[in-house]
Parts: structure tokens; sequence; C-alpha cells
């Protein structure tokens, strides 16, 4: 009988074949169409030209925006929703802030100013509710992971007492793991309490993290708003369930000199900011330091227009594609883990008494 792994061999040079293949035709499609030089002007009578600027591509598909630009000419514009006193609630399409070139104009009283919209004639931000390609990419994440484990819940229903079929037989086990080796050992015998919300922080970010691994998909979990929402959830739900030997612990830590105490109090109070500090930057970094790599990679046959280096490249960057799998896994494991701790920390004295 074949072993399992010798069956994903097939899959797994197929997907590296069309890797190279892709990266080195978008090169070779880059040279034809928009070389290095791709902008132009008109100076004193002489045409000078723009250099590829490989930092502002990294950025412009790195950070939010209004619009989700999958290529050059291909681009989905997105539902703006703005509220002002002055015109009221409007809404419409991100599509009327850029002409045929991709430059930004003003619409209906309305312009871009780097990420917020202003009124054009007081330059006034606005109350901006728009759906932007994060927020976007945030309810496809959202839609994607209720559908997952909903089907998942339906399968565990139907199928109780029997072997998991299907998406059950790679969720279920996952499952297991978050409970048994990240919730139970750090939380104790409250863990049940706690249980769905770190099983959602978990999948949600490891979803998040997957998807954002798709060509022309958005940067959700590599931004810092979304990063800092998931924190700041679990430093409310940390000290809305720490006791009264936590809080003693972090303004009267006990068994210390007096003298002591006043010194460790700040120090303790600082902690407890730092802690979600840490969760927010971990986790936004690690995301967007990925990106950034594979992006500078791909970048590099735009600025060369050498096939050996589109190929070079490809080859690079499918093999970090498989590390940054392996990071997605990580990172989504990694916050779970430390706030499962952090909420154990809270409770700890509980189970001693």
């Amino acid at each position: 009988m074949r072993k399992p792994y010798f069956t994903a061999i097939p899959a797994i040079l197929a997907l590296f074949l069309i890797a190279v293949t892709g990266f080195s035709s978008l090169a070779q499609q880059t040279e034809e169409n928009h070389p290095i030089e791709q902008d132009s002007a008109v100076i004193g009578g002489h045409v000078e030209h723009e250099e590829f600027n490989a930092n502002e591509t990294i950025i412009e598909h790195v950070k939010d925006a209004p619009v989700w630009h999958f290529t050059d000419h291909l681009v989905m514009p997105l539902p703006v929703i703005v509220y002002s006193e002055e015109k009221g609630l409007e809404v419409f399409s991100s599509a009327h802030f850029y002409d045929e070139h991709h430059n930004t104009v003003e619409y209906n009283g309305y312009r871009l100013d780097g990420k917020n919209i202003v009124l054009t004639s007081t330059g006034e931000n606005v109350l901006n509710l728009s759906i932007t390609k994060n927020v976007a990419m945030l309810f496809i994440t959202a839609v994607v992971l209720v559908a997952v484990l909903l089907s998942v819940a339906s399968s565990y229903k139907k199928n109780t007492g029997k072997a998991p079929k299907g998406l059950q037989s790679f969720i279920e086990p996952v499952v297991i793991f978050v409970r048994d080796e990240i919730v139970k050992p750090n939380i104790g015998h409250h863990h049940e309490k706690y249980l769905p919300y770190i099983l959602t922080l978990f999948f949600f970010i490891l979803f998040g993290n997957l998807l954002g691994l798709l060509p022309g998909s958005a940067n959700l979990t590599g931004n810092i708003a979304v990063t800092l929402t998931l924190a700041v959830l679990t430093f409310f739900i940390t000290n809305f369930s720490g006791n009264k030997a936590y809080w003693k612990h972090i303004f009267w830590t006990p068994g210390v000199p007096t003298l002591l105490r006043i010194i460790i109090l700040p120090v303790e109070i600082i902690s407890v900011f730092t802690k979600p500090f840490a969760l927010t930057i971990r986790l936004f970094v690690a995301i967007t330091a990925g990106h950034i790599v594979i992006l500078s990679l791909v970048c590099m046959a735009f600025i060369f227009h050498s096939y050996v280096v589109g190929i070079g490249t490809s080859l690079i960057v499918v093999f970090i594609n498989l590390i940054e799998l392996l990071v997605a896994g990580i990172q989504a494991y990694v916050f779970a883990l430390f706030t499962a701790l952090y909420i154990g920390m809270s409770t700890a004295e509980d189970e001693h008494h």
C-alpha cells in the first residue's frame, strides 16, 4: 500500500511548477508592457523616466486601501460610507476617487487624504465607515470561519460515536489540541468558561494568516488595528476575570518588604499594559515581515528584467511560502497560548483555595 505522503508529491510538484511559471511569466509581462522606466514626464523638451519603485509597490500591497488592487488591469472598487454634518450620510463607490491613470481625484465634495477622506471645502475629516480592503477581507475570513466550523459541528452531531470524516477529521484534532495542550494546562479547572473565546481567537488568526497568503489577498492579520483589537479583547477578559489575589499581587505584592513593594508597584501596573502590547506587536510584525520578504523577492524580477532572476526568486518564494504556512500556525498558537497564560495567571489563586 502506498504511503500517504507519496500521494502528496504530485500536488506539491504541480504547485511548485505553477509558482515558478507564474512568477517568470509575471516578470516577462512586466518587461514587455511595463518596463522599469514605467512613468515618464516631459521636462524641458526631454522625456524623463521614473524608475520602478519597489518600496512604494511593497507598501501599497501591505497597507489598507479603499480599493482591492489585484493587478494593473483588475481593480475592485469598494463601498465608501461617509457621514458629515455638512452633507449627511452618503454611500458611493471608491472608483470615483480615481481616474483612468489611477490618480486620486475629488468626487462630490470629498477627496482622499492618505488613509482619510476629507471634505474638499474645509479639509476636515468625516466619519468614515467605508468597506476597505482589510474590512472586506475581515468579512471573508469571518464567513469562511463560520461556514467551516458550523459544517464541522453539524458533522460531529451526525457522526456521534463514529470516526470523524472529511473536514471534521482535520478540524476536530486541532480543537482537541487547543483544549488539552493550551487551555487546560494554563487555566485549570475553569478552562471551559474561556475555551470558546480562545478557540475563536486561534481559528480566526489561523484562517486570516492562511487566506492572507493567497495571491491578491489582503494583509488582514498584518494590520495593527486588527491585532490591537484582538489584544484588547484579551486584556479586558483577563482583567475582568482577575480575582482578589491577582489584584493584590499587582497593587501590594505579598511576601516582600514594604519599601520593595513601593518600587515594584509601578512595574506591576506597567506589566498589565505591556501584555496586550506584546500580543499586538508580535502578530503584526511576524505576518507583515513575511509579506514584505515575499514581495521584495518578487520585485527583484521587475528590477533586473531577467528570466534567471525571475526563476531564482520564484524558487525562493515557493520555499518561503511553505515557511509562512508554518508561521501562520505558530502565530495562531502563540497568541492563543499567551491569552490562556494571562487568563490563568489572573485566576490561578482560586485553585489554591
